[in-house]
């Protein structure tokens, strides 16, 4: 702009600018940044959607008319969320944020073409200079929700609703088993995987089979409170996913992991607008109050409470880890040293 600005000023013999001229350079240094959000599955009233959107409110509020705000929701992985990324990108989106494991390659695809565009993908491990990854700890949790589980467990079969055989629920699935044979060796766990986050009746399909295989309590990695409402139908327990479900299974719902993104969205928004955005993996859980577990219902016994509680402690001062040695895979062999 200076540089035409000049042009102009010898063409017209230096005459200066108005002060309505300048007035408008200032009005367009002052725009708002533009900030995007791609949902995996729609807006409910709870769940891991609901949650990525609550931090996209927080950026809001905390940075005012500084920035504009835009979010595309329901969007499957693969071609359309490629096609959705890259639409915000030329509307003018400076920032883009992905949490979806499955748009990973999309993004990063989309950020090669636009490299003056920064991007945020959460769950996913691959990075370039304008794109960065973020994910939670969801593990710690999973194994507070494993203690309760296993401590609470009168047939001692759990089960555990998982979306896709991705790092982040193998992770999960893992430490609520082990965490769960922590309380009770004998404990086992029943997986079903129904290939999709968001799929109110396959969930509500996949807990029935697990209730059919004997699992008298329930843990989910997928977005929809259908598995705690069939629980809650059954008289049997379960756990939220990703925010406090209790409200739809007052009975039924144990706890919750809530995951809570705001600080996170707040602080690489503010990297953005100040200058300081760079590239970086971020992994934060219990310690930095991106994992967090719901009030624990009247149906958990203060001693399990007592147990649960000393896993999360555990987690904020380092002091637990739940994937210590010695660990066995199914067959019995030692797969980590003690």
């Amino acid at each position: 702009m200076y540089k035409n600005l000049a042009a102009t000023l010898v063409a017209a013999c230096f005459f200066l600018p108005t002060a309505q001229s300048l007035a408008q350079t200032s009005s367009a240094s002052s725009e708002p940044f533009k900030a995007g959000f791609v949902y995996v599955s729609p807006i409910t009233e709870a769940g891991w959607t609901k949650q990525h959107d609550e931090g996209r409110k927080a950026v809001e509020k905390a940075l005012g008319n500084q920035v504009k705000t835009t979010f595309v929701a329901d969007v499957p992985e693969g071609a359309d969320a490629e096609r959705v990324i890259r639409d915000l990108a030329q509307q003018g989106h400076q920032i883009i944020f992905t949490p979806s494991f499955g748009y990973m390659e999309p993004t990063l695809k989309v950020a090669k073409d636009f490299p003056n565009v920064k991007f945020e993908h959460a769950t996913g491990f691959k990075r370039a200079d304008n794109v960065s990854t973020y994910n939670s700890k969801f593990h710690e949790g999973r194994a507070v929700l494993g203690t309760i589980a296993g401590k609470m467990s009168k047939s001692g079969t759990l089960g555990y609703l998982g979306s896709y055989k991705v790092p982040e629920v193998v992770l999960g699935v893992n430490s609520f088993c082990l965490a769960a044979q922590r309380m009770n060796p004998a404990a086992t766990v029943k997986l079903v995987l129904i290939d999709s986050w968001f799929d109110p009746p396959k969930e509500a399909a996949a807990t029935e089979t697990l209730i059919n295989l004997g699992c008298d309590i329930v843990t989910t990695h997928t977005d929809s409170p259908g598995p705690l409402q069939i629980l809650e139908q059954k008289g049997l327990h379960g756990f939220g996913q990703g925010a406090d479900m209790s409200s739809f299974a007052p009975n039924a719902h144990l706890t919750a992991i809530e995951d809570i993104w705001g600080p996170y969205y707040v602080a690489r928004a503010q990297a953005l607008l100040d200058g300081s955005w760079t590239s970086t993996d971020t992994w934060d859980g219990f310690k930095e109050g991106t994992v967090v577990i719901s009030p624990y219902s009247a149906a958990v016994p203060a001693d399990v409470a007592a147990e649960a509680d000393k896993v999360q402690a555990g987690y904020k001062d380092g002091s637990f880890n739940i994937f210590t040695g010695p660990i066995m895979d199914q067959s019995g062999a030692e797969k980590v040293k003690a």
